[in-house]
């Protein structure tokens, strides 16, 4: 038997927005069914080259299809300075369930903002207005383009404003768009004006302290105890949505006034798996600013490599190698 190795061009072509989305929608409602099986993320921390590494494992049964993977991924600041890398590298294992034999290896940095576009795109489905049509976005690095892409799969955005320190940044994704959207550089404030604003940054200090009436918010850049966008005042108004209660109480938006006391149980509305199979209301119960709480799941990634396996290997794409020996009389 042989194993299918994707490369980042293979990877891309064959997870189109659209497919990916709905498989990760599929793995949200599987995982409020209690369908999958999802072992808490282990870091490996290594201080010295101030980095880690993070294993995330887990297995999906959809309602039309199964699968299970494991993602190999790091966190590393200084690789683009220090080695012309990306700060997030990833590597992706996609295993039969049924027998353990290992379908795919293929590269996981462009499928996790596929992703974790994709999961903004099924929050933002939810629990945006429907007319939705301005998208701010605070943060213009390379998760940023594939928010708006997953929205606009969504929702109408028509006008786009994007707020960054990096000014070559901003005309980089202005640039980028320019020829789709109604897009330019803008304040936080006004990114934060629009009806739906995607955060992704790194930082400590909450950077957004106001949003509009009826504003869906992405928060997305927290991936870490002390690490906070959003502000308190805005959290405790807000109607919050999270993707899993572990992940986001140590480690999402919500951490810090969680530890602090300022947030408990009663201040989160769902899990986005509750709004996906319907246990609990999304926009059309809710009025006010919105707020999901993105830490991003293993289960998502197993969505997202079974629409790049399956599209490759009926278009017959990639490259086949023997990974494994199969031979049992050796």
């Amino acid at each position: 038997m042989q194993t299918l190795l994707l490369g980042p061009d293979a990877v891309d072509e064959h997870t189109p927005l659209a497919d990916v989305i709905a498989a990760v929608s599929d793995a949200f409602g599987a995982y409020a069914r209690g369908d999958v099986v999802m072992p808490a993320k282990s870091y490996v921390d290594l201080p010295q080259y101030n980095g880690d590494f993070r294993s995330m494992p887990a297995y999906v049964a959809a309602d039309e299809w199964d699968a299970a993977a494991l993602k190999w991924v790091n966190v590393h600041p200084d690789n683009p300075d220090s080695y012309d890398l990306p700060t997030v590298l990833g590597t992706l294992i996609y295993s039969d369930p049924r027998n353990g034999f290992p379908l795919a290896v293929m590269d996981g940095t462009l499928l996790t903002q596929k992703r974790t576009g994709a999961a903004s795109a099924v929050a933002t489905d939810h629990l945006a207005v429907p007319d939705a049509s301005s998208m701010g976005l605070v943060g213009a690095g390379v998760q940023a383009y594939t928010q708006l892409e997953a929205i606009a799969q969504v929702r109408d955005i028509e006008t786009v404003v994007v707020a960054d320190q990096d000014e070559a940044a901003v005309q980089a994704f202005v640039d980028h768009f320019s020829d789709r959207f109604d897009v330019r550089g803008g304040t936080i404030e006004e990114a934060a004006a629009c009806d739906v604003l995607s955060t992704v940054t790194p930082v400590s200090e909450p950077i957004i302290h106001a949003v509009g009436d009826r504003t869906h918010v992405n928060a997305i850049g927290a991936d870490a105890a002390g690490k906070h966008e959003i502000a308190d005042e805005v959290l405790l108004d807000a109607t919050i949505v999270i993707d899993d209660y572990e992940q986001c109480t140590h480690s999402g938006e919500i951490n810090v006034p969680w530890s602090e006391g300022r947030l408990d149980d009663d201040d989160i509305h769902a899990e986005l798996g509750d709004l996906v199979v319907g246990d609990r209301p999304g926009r059309d119960g809710i009025d006010g600013v919105t707020v999901f709480d993105s830490t991003g799941l293993a289960i998502q990634d197993v969505a997202c490599a079974h629409v790049a396996y399956e599209n490759a290997s009926d278009g017959g794409s990639g490259t086949d190698f023997e990974l494994v020996g199969t031979d049992l009389s050796s």
